[in-house]
């Protein structure tokens, strides 16, 4: 479920008996890339390294066997760190048939999964709409904050083969993933509103203009695959848990390993260049 929506695939996991085993799919569900991140994976590895429609398809097979890998190295480490316990039998009972009751089901699917989570996506949203357009549009000394945060965040995002303008966007895009890409181009091109660009071309040149590489790609690639969950996500996590402490840790987890390993593959990458 997680690959659709990360929130949902953090309610899903009410299937799970053990609180232990329940704590550790939630922590992990994050490095499952959801439907939002599947755009920009999509169209970074068309830019910058397909050569065709099999070449991508293998480029994002392989950023999804990376999130599995990741999601099994992370659930392994949790359970024998901070959640030991012994393992648990799974038993799947298969209930007594019953004629389905179309109605009933569709009304709670609605009511259970999708209402609520649909709901904590605009109440996120709304409130970073307007932070955005605030960041983009006030300026101070002339120039806009959005511009003195990336300029202040450039120094350290270049540690992870990022740049200020990328990591400033993945913080911004925190509500949903998919701004995240939109918020680059915005900060790129010194707009005050976010921008769409349907031409794969003229967006890959307006990304190497700012200096993209090869190694940026990859970078903003992994990060996107292994960084923080989205807010919807997060405060799914707050209610299933009814922990902050599990909450934070759910954030914090993934950004430090997704700026592991970025720090990790910028670095050995950039001895090759």
């Amino acid at each position: 479920m997680g690959f659709g929506c990360n929130a949902a695939g953090v309610v899903g996991c009410r299937i799970i008996d053990s609180p232990r085993e329940r704590l550790i799919a939630i922590l992990t569900n994050t490095f499952v890339p959801c439907n939002g991140r599947f755009p920009m994976l999509v169209s970074v590895i068309t830019m910058f390294f397909a050569g065709g429609a099999l070449a991508g398809a293998a480029g994002l097979a392989g950023l999804i066997v990376l999130g599995i890998l990741v999601t099994l190295g992370v659930s392994y480490l949790l359970s024998v760190t901070v959640l030991r316990g012994a393992p648990s039998s799974f038993t799947l009972e298969l209930p007594p048939y019953r004629r389905p009751q179309i109605g009933s089901v569709i009304v709670r699917s609605m009511l259970d999964r999708t209402v609520f989570v649909l709901g904590r996506a605009l109440a996120s949203a709304a409130p970073a709409g307007v932070l955005i357009w605030i960041f983009a549009n006030v300026t101070v000394g002339g120039v806009s904050i959005l511009a003195h945060c990336t300029a202040f965040l450039d120094p350290f995002a270049a540690l992870f083969g990022l740049d200020g303008v990328i990591l400033m966007a993945f913080v911004l895009g925190l509500p949903a993933n998919e701004i995240v890409m939109p918020i680059i181009i915005m900060a790129y091109l010194a707009g005050g509103s976010l921008v769409e660009m349907n031409d794969l071309a003229s967006l890959r040149a307006l990304l190497t203009a700012n200096g993209w590489t090869w190694i940026t790609a990859v970078s903003t690639m992994l990060f996107s695959l292994l960084h923080w969950p989205c807010a919807t996500t997060l405060k799914t996590i707050r209610k299933e848990t009814g922990s902050l402490g599990w909450t934070a840790a759910a954030a914090l987890i993934p950004m430090a390993v997704g700026f592991t390993v970025c720090f990790v593959f910028a670095n050995i990458a950039r001895l090759f260049v």
